[in-house]
């Protein structure tokens, strides 16, 4: 796995933002304030997003309807996972995330860390 491409990202933030399932047009409609993609490259791009399994669409009527298949949360945690591959020191990774931690993020490591033996999803 590796991090999306500059458009796959937009497209991707624009539904992680959004509380419903979107069309093509949708998302297109609040990627313009930032870039104009054509119509076509953002439904290509979607396609693609579905079917690598980023996205799950749902027909509906002549168009379909798209919703990411993970959280931006998880994505981010995959992420983070994936760097944190097999020829990798991790607590000298974790020491260098740490030092680099805002204070707010250091919390946030704390109450995960607190949760782990109740929450076995992290």
């Amino acid at each position: 796995m590796r991090g999306f491409g500059e458009l796959e990202a937009a497209i991707m933030d624009v539904l992680w933002s959004l509380d419903t399932p979107a069309t093509v047009r949708d998302v297109l409609e609040q990627l313009k304030p930032q870039r104009d993609p054509a119509y076509t490259t953002v439904m290509t791009v979607m396609g693609i997003l579905h079917d690598k399994g980023w996205l799950h669409r749902e027909r509906d009527g002549r168009a379909w309807r798209y919703e990411p298949t993970t959280t931006r949360e998880e994505h981010a945690a995959r992420l983070m996972r994936e760097a944190l591959g097999d020829d990798v020191d991790a607590g000298a990774v974790f020491a260098h995330f740490v030092a680099a931690a805002s204070t707010e993020e250091s919390e946030a490591l704390r109450e995960a860390l607190r949760g782990r033996g109740t929450e076995r999803s992290l």
